[in-house]
């Protein structure tokens, strides 16, 4: 059976509430408790008092009649049913009772056991089924509303907040966050159920973020230990797959006095999540759209400045290379060995300039793409850069003095060969290029025990203050290089080679005094 149901009845005479008490405790599908008064002004009262389901209404009442009792009601419990019970009863009755805002109308001379206990049951269902359906409405409005402004942001931080902030008003309740999980795959569940099976230990280990709108437990660590919580999983849906995850969680939390959750509160808030998973969603797929858009827009600058710099840098090697080879063609049989070999040179080393630009074009796009292969091998330091130091010696013409220097623990050092003699090579190649008035380059290596550094300081132009944060850029170099050729490509591709070692490059410069590039390498590189 039922619960049981509160009635009351609001007569001047003894005798019909008796009879409305016998008849409905007879009532075999429904129990009530019931509440009686002969006047219309206490039963206004007790309205205030207990929350009644229905409430049988005499017409014909001292002082204040049941019309007026029925306009008092209006405005104090719009939605609380009424049968009116009268002894005069007629059609124009009936009408009236009906425009006021009573339920049903009886007439106490037919009035039967059987009617009586139906026409109550029947009009506390309807009114049940009434509220259900305003309540209904006026969550769908509230989460149309908070829906709303949850998605009139595009940004995943201001979504959350908003989505908080509209949560703890809504509510009313003392705490409101939101959780995001950490990790990949193994961490995110399938479904809310395997969501509400996880230990609340595991959930509080993969918390990565929090927005929340205030606090009223100040620092708390254990709050999501906290039994009285609500928590509701915000479950996204892959957009490749079919299958499902959950993205986090949304807390609610009340510590001012202990709060049972409602049923219709819980179901609101699902609604919320299902809006705020879509909302999340839209700003992921924004922020992919945004750093694709980024990546394309990079990848287009940098195909430009590939397609400008060969043009520039080929132009001339190319007028060269024609010039030396129709010498050779139109003049080659009155040239001497000498001139003849002078221009044989010159077409061998353009070709070889052409060929390292290309080289280092396609080193550094291989770099961008990730597809750079990596050897690590045990390199013996001294050796290798005693041989290094001794190529570019060569190739000084004697402006420039190349000193090495060592200290420190050097041994069981690991790295790529062909990446650090392009590495070395570069850094090198650019001291003495760039010292046109010749001077002091120092190369040192000073070992550690995990590491080493290596510097490279010359005396040469220095480089615009200004332009030291973009010089390891693709294509920058300084506004004060003038005639001295250059692509821009050198310290990029430097750079990048030594981040795939797991290592640092810095950067100290002064105009006219020289330039000094710090490079820390670790000994082996950890997988």
């Amino acid at each position: 059976m039922p619960h049981s149901r509160t009635l009351l009845i609001i007569d001047d005479c003894v005798e019909d509430r008796e009879v409305y008490r016998q008849y409905l405790s007879k009532d075999p599908h429904q129990s009530y408790r019931i509440l009686e008064t002969d006047s219309a002004e206490e039963g206004l009262l007790l309205c205030q008092k207990d929350a009644c389901d229905l409430i049988l209404l005499d017409l014909q009442l001292p002082q204040m009649d049941g019309w007026e009792f029925l306009d008092e009601l209006r405005q104090q419990s719009p939605n609380l049913p009424v049968i009116i019970l009268t002894g005069y009863g007629s059609e124009a009755i009936a009408v009236q009772a009906m425009k006021k805002g009573a339920r049903d109308y009886l007439a106490k001379a037919h009035l039967r056991p059987n009617i009586l206990q139906l026409t109550v049951r029947n009009t506390i269902e309807r009114s049940r089924l009434q509220k259900q359906l305003r309540q209904s409405q006026e969550r769908q409005r509230l989460i149309a509303m908070m829906s709303l402004r949850i998605r009139q942001s595009l940004e995943l931080e201001q979504i959350l907040q908003t989505a908080v902030m509209e949560v703890q008003m809504l509510l009313g309740c003392d705490y409101a966050a939101i959780y995001q999980f950490t990790g990949n795959g193994s961490d995110r569940q399938q479904n809310s159920q395997q969501f509400c099976d996880r230990s609340k230990s595991d959930r509080q280990s993969s918390i990565v973020c929090e927005a929340k709108f205030r606090s009223c437990c100040g620092e708390q660590p254990n709050l999501l230990a906290t039994e009285t919580n609500l928590e509701i999983p915000i479950i996204l849906k892959n957009c490749d797959r079919i299958e499902q995850f959950s993205w986090g969680f949304l807390l609610i939390h009340h510590c001012s006095q202990k709060r049972d959750w409602q049923i219709e509160e819980i179901e609101m808030l699902h609604e919320v999540s299902v809006q705020l998973a879509l909302a999340i969603q839209q700003a992921e797929l924004l922020k992919k759209t945004r750093v694709a858009l980024e990546e394309e827009q990079k990848l287009n600058a940098f195909k430009s400045k590939i397609v400008a710099t060969v043009s520039h840098e080929y132009r001339t090697p190319l007028a060269t290379i024609l010039a030396a080879a129709s010498t050779l063609k139109q003049h080659g049989k009155r040239l001497d060995i000498t001139k003849k070999e002078h221009f044989l040179q010159l077409i061998e080393n353009k070709c070889r300039h052409m060929s390292n630009l290309i080289d280092d074009i396609l080193c550094l796009d291989r770099a961008n793409r990730k597809q750079i292969e990596f050897e690590s091998v045990l390199i013996e330091l001294m050796p290798f850069f005693a041989t290094l130091i001794q190529e570019h010696q060569e190739s000084t013409s004697g402006k420039c003095e190349l000193n090495l220097k060592f200290s420190g623990n050097l041994t069981n050092f690991h790295g790529d060969r062909r990446m650090l003699e392009q590495i070395f090579d570069n850094l090198i190649s650019n001291a003495i290029k760039y010292s046109p008035d010749g001077g002091q380059i120092e190369i040192a290596l000073m070992g550690k025990e995990d590491e080493v550094i290596f510097s490279f300081q010359d005396e040469g132009i220095g480089i615009p203050k200004e332009e030291q944060e973009t010089i390891f850029q693709s294509f920058h170099r300084g506004s004060n290089v003038d005639t001295i050729p250059g692509t821009g490509l050198g310290l990029a591709i430097a750079k990048t080679q030594i981040e795939l070692h797991k290592g640092k490059v810095s950067l100290w410069s002064e105009l006219e005094q020289g330039t000094k590039i710090t490079v820390i390498l670790p000994k082996r590189i950890s997988t």
